[in-house]
């Protein structure tokens, strides 16, 4: 069991699953099993924090006291716990394994550094994940929450994106909760095509947008693009007219969570760049609009549009006059009077260009998908991409009260440098004043003589990483802790994990 200590201490959900695990613990011993049943404290995280800027008292004390209130609440319930694995992912003696963690995990490449949309409370000074938002304001105070460009340390989940599709074959769980994790994964196959932004003469420039896209086979249908609020090329695409109008329209979306700006219920909004992009299967010049149902978190954060075979595309292009061009016909043909967007597959119709040697009529949807990928591949229009709804983990908050990132920045190049292994645990520093700093600077910002260091190896000066990492770091790997918890020398001694 690994609860967070709140203040509150226990309360009825606790004992109600603790019963459960403590009866199957006291069977199994009687029936001469060697029983794990253990207890621990997943006790980083925002809310003590908080509670500590609100009260002025340091998280460590509040911590420790409720600690020591649900240790007593918990001796008082009888419950058969092996208290001498007790651990906390405060403790340095447990969190030096979790930064060595992420030091195997920047070796292999898979912790790096990216500027990412993220969810930013300016009220707590930190950066927040999806689960911690709700309807646009933090969870923990109910502050408003907007969404923020910010360079954050990520964790390359995506790199095992198959493996987790894969091995869901072999678990023995009911399949609708397979079915979800699926979804969840969400691997596709497509392709990234690019479209030429065009100036206020018509002609080409050397800007490109790239999409991601599923139906490579309706790419003559595309009558307009779309890019998200915080797409990275936005500035430089958007025409002087509408600068005002767009920067009016992003500020809106920022205060959007992800949930909202993809619920297909709601109204699609959106604004128009001023400028426009060739379609390079037909040639023909299509608005680039700004829009908040596409994400710039997934794909490439711009998409084509193609209102006659997809509903979002096409309630769009209906409330703002797009143009919708059908080039996917069933056999009947009744969708195209039906007024409402045919998002099946069927026969390829309306699409050929022998100027660019792309002729696609006829082809059922898949033969001209692949035709089309072929063609973008050949001609350096695009190329073949698998993508995935899985994001990468966010692993990095600006907050006092969690793991310090073991990481240091040389002053002069920025380059970053992990710590070495015998360093570790890289302690917190104690700070007077861990409240946010109102600037996005974490707190730990404010603890200079802590922050400037020396790098060993070069002997030139450095920063320390002032962000922390997030709540769940801790609580990612303690079930192993618990089969080997005052082991100074490795996580876990690899004889007990048989």
């Amino acid at each position: 069991m690994f609860p967070y200590p709140s203040g509150a201490g226990l309360h009825v959900g606790h004992p109600l699953g603790y019963t459960a695990t403590d009866i199957l613990a006291r069977f199994k011993r009687m029936q001469g099993y060697n029983v794990l049943h253990p207890m621990g404290w997943d006790a980083f995280g925002l809310p003590a924090e908080q509670y500590a800027i609100e009260t002025g008292t340091h998280p460590k004390l509040t911590t420790l006291r409720n600690i020591n209130r649900f240790r007593s609440q918990l001796k008082s319930l009888g419950f058969s716990y092996d208290w001498d694995r007790e651990i906390s992912t405060i403790e340095p003696e447990y969190y030096k394994w979790t930064q060595w963690i992420f030091l195997q995990l920047l070796k292999r490449g898979l912790a790096y550094q990216a500027e990412v949309p993220v969810n930013w409370c300016p009220a707590l000074g930190t950066v927040l994940a999806n689960e911690e938002v709700v309807d646009g304001v933090s969870e923990r105070g109910g502050h408003p929450v907007i969404r923020k460009p910010m360079r954050q340390w990520m964790l390359k989940i995506t790199a095992y994106a198959d493996r987790l599709l894969e091995d869901l074959d072999e678990l023995d769980w009911p399949e609708s909760i397979k079915e979800m994790q699926r979804n969840w994964i969400g691997r596709s196959e497509g392709a990234e095509v690019e479209f030429c932004v065009l100036d206020s003469d018509g002609k080409e420039t050397d800007m490109k947008i790239t999409v991601y896209t599923t139906r490579p086979d309706t790419i003559f249908g595309a009558t307009y693009l779309v890019v998200a609020p915080e797409y990275t090329l936005l500035s430089s695409i958007v025409s002087t007219k509408q600068r005002e109008s767009v920067e009016e329209y992003k500020g809106i979306a920022s205060r959007k969570s992800d949930l909202e700006t993809t619920d297909l219920q709601k109204e699609k909004t959106g604004v128009f760049s001023g400028c426009y992009a060739k379609n390079p299967a037909n040639g023909e010049p299509i608005p680039i609009w700004v829009a908040d149902y596409v994400l710039g978190s997934y794909g490439t954060g711009a998409i084509m549009a193609v209102p006659a075979h997809d509903a979002r595309d096409h309630e769009f292009a209906s409330k703002y006059n797009i143009p919708i061009k059908w080039v996917v016909t069933p056999n009947n043909g009744s969708f195209i009077e039906s007024g409402k967007a045919n998002s099946g597959e069927g026969i390829i119709i309306n699409s050929s260009n022998m100027m660019v040697g792309l002729d696609i009529n006829g082809l059922s949807g898949k033969d001209a998908a692949y035709k089309v990928i072929e063609w973008a591949e050949k001609t350096g229009n695009g190329k073949k991409k698998v993508n995935y709804k899985l994001r990468d983990w966010l692993f990095a908050r600006q907050r006092y009260w969690g793991e310090p990132i073991p990481v240091i920045f040389l002053d002069d190049s920025s380059e970053n440098i992990p710590i070495q292994e015998t360093e570790l645990p890289l302690t917190l520093p104690e700070l007077d004043d861990f409240t946010p700093s109102g600037t996005g600077e974490p707190p730990l910002s404010k603890a200079v003589s802590w922050v400037k260091t020396i790098d060993p190896s070069s002997r030139k000066p450095a920063m320390r990483e002032t962000n922390t990492m997030p709540q769940w770091a801790g609580s990612c790997w303690y079930f192993l802790r618990f089969m080997d918890p005052e082991n100074s020398n490795e996580l876990v001694d690899k004889a007990k994990e048989i």
